[in-house]
């Protein structure tokens, strides 16, 4: 690990004296006083530091003005202002700059010391942070998908290949999977890039307006059509036609989909012309589309005519290695949002989000660590942080063979939890918060021990 680089300067021999001594006390850290504000700024502009600490009256040069410097050089400075003339249009102004804190002389050299490391280490997390989001972005990405899991990264060469191939795609997968970033790279990806990528979600258009949404009207066509209007289809023409949720449509479109497709030309409602459109094909469905041909709700020619490559996104729960590497890339994002770019997350939450199935697969995780940073105030999230149903259904981890001594304690220890558990939840009608302050034990580590032996509070009340 580098050492981080810490200026000081003021123009007082003996503060710069007593600075050092106190910041000579953290660790792996570069300590550079200097008495003339003119030559900080010289030093200021040939970047590298992560820490300036600056009296604010000077000869030539003030404090603000050598943050304003710092700032204008390296964005990610972290500076303290010291002063023995404090004013608050001073303290305003000098955070309005960005200055990290203000302290006054004389001040207590503890209070030095915890400032300047507090700022040092976040600082240093925030780096760490970059560094891995751009690691993740580069290793493990692909347009706007992440994953690491070989089925993951099988997926994203098979889009590669496909996304250079004019045909038409259907995607299947269950909900939240992905499967409008895989359409969206597919676009990305293709000889299309540069038109229009136009998503149409078929569950959402009331089914009396399917047909004039997909092809358009005349002038007159129908009541309310007071004008002409250009089709979703035809706007798409030259680039991408994305068709979210198509098991969502009525059979009778289906019919005039089909015919729209096969022959790439389409006709406005109330409308005599044809008109061409260039358009790809990408479908996608979280339901069984040969189940929906079985059921009568999906017509099978249709099906073989979006069906030229058939890409399945898997769930997130067979994934291997993504839910951590989504978790972190996660926390790095939205944390960085938020204005907490110092955020952490405690090993016991991987434990539980790996038990966990996802059943709302990447949409769900992302929306629960959203909702995590949105609620808590802390810098290490905490499996007490985590919303009760998430630690409540985690399942167990995977253990070993049963062979000696040890092991079968292990059991035994686990039979007796269960049973006292079962009882406790019995006896208090599923309320955790009073089962926890019977049993004496922190709401979250109850949550936990409710997860790994399948026990849902749920089922126990009334």
């Amino acid at each position: 690990m580098t050492k981080q680089r810490i200026l000081v300067v003021d123009d007082e021999t003996g503060m710069l004296e007593v600075c050092g001594d106190i910041l000579k006390k953290l660790d792996r850290v570069e300590v550079v006083l200097e008495q003339h504000s003119l030559r900080a700024a010289e030093m200021l502009k040939d970047g590298g530091w992560d820490l300036l600490i600056s009296d604010i009256k000077m000869p030539h040069m003030s404090g603000i003005d050598l943050i304003r410097l710092a700032i204008e050089k390296d964005p990610t400075i972290s500076s303290i202002i010291i002063t023995a003339f404090p004013k608050v249009e001073t303290a305003v102004e000098s955070m309005k700059l960005g200055a990290a804190d203000y302290l006054t002389k004389p001040f207590l050299p503890d209070d030095l010391l915890a400032t300047a490391r507090r700022l040092l280490e976040t600082k240093r997390l925030r780096e760490e942070r970059n560094l891995l989001q751009r690691q993740v972005e580069r290793r493990h990405s692909f347009g706007e998908m992440i994953g690491q899991s070989s089925v993951m990264q099988n997926i994203f060469e098979l889009i590669q290949r496909v996304a250079e191939k004019d045909v038409d795609v259907l995607i299947t997968g269950e909900t939240g999977t992905g499967k409008e970033l895989v359409a969206r790279a597919l676009h990305e990806y293709s000889t299309r890039k540069g038109q229009r990528f136009v998503p149409v979600d078929c569950g959402s258009i009331p089914d009396d307006l399917l047909e004039s949404e997909f092809f358009g009207h005349e002038r007159g066509a129908f009541t309310g059509a007071y004008a002409r209007s250009l089709g979703l289809m035809e706007y798409a023409s030259g680039g991408t036609f994305f068709l979210d949720e198509i098991a969502e449509l009525p059979i009778r479109l289906q019919a005039k989909l089909l015919r729209a497709l096969q022959e790439r030309r389409i006709r406005r409602i109330g409308g005599d012309a044809e008109r061409d459109v260039d358009i790809r094909v990408v479908a996608a469905t979280a339901r069984d589309l040969e189940e929906e041909i079985k059921q009568g709700r999906f017509r099978q020619d249709l099906f073989y005519r979006i069906n030229v490559v058939h890409l399945k996104i898997p769930p997130l729960r067979e994934r291997d290695g993504d839910i951590k590497l989504l978790t972190d890339y996660f926390i790095t994002r939205f944390a960085k949002e938020m204005g907490s770019d110092d955020v952490r997350i405690d090993q016991e939450v991987h434990e539980v989000f790996a038990r966990y199935s996802w059943p709302g697969n990447v949409r769900e995780l992302q929306n629960v660590v959203k909702r995590v940073l949105a609620i808590t105030r802390k810098r290490l999230i905490m499996v007490n942080d985590l919303p009760d149903g998430i630690v409540a259904k985690a399942g167990n981890l995977p253990g070993g063979r049963d062979t000696g001594f040890f092991e079968q304690r292990n059991l035994h220890t686990a039979a007796f939890e269960k049973d006292y558990l079962d009882k406790l939840l019995n006896e208090h009608n599923g309320d955790v918060t009073k089962a926890a302050a019977v049993a004496d034990l922190p709401r979250g580590t109850l949550y936990r021990l409710l997860g790994n032996h399948g026990l849902d509070p749920a089922t126990y009340r009334n």
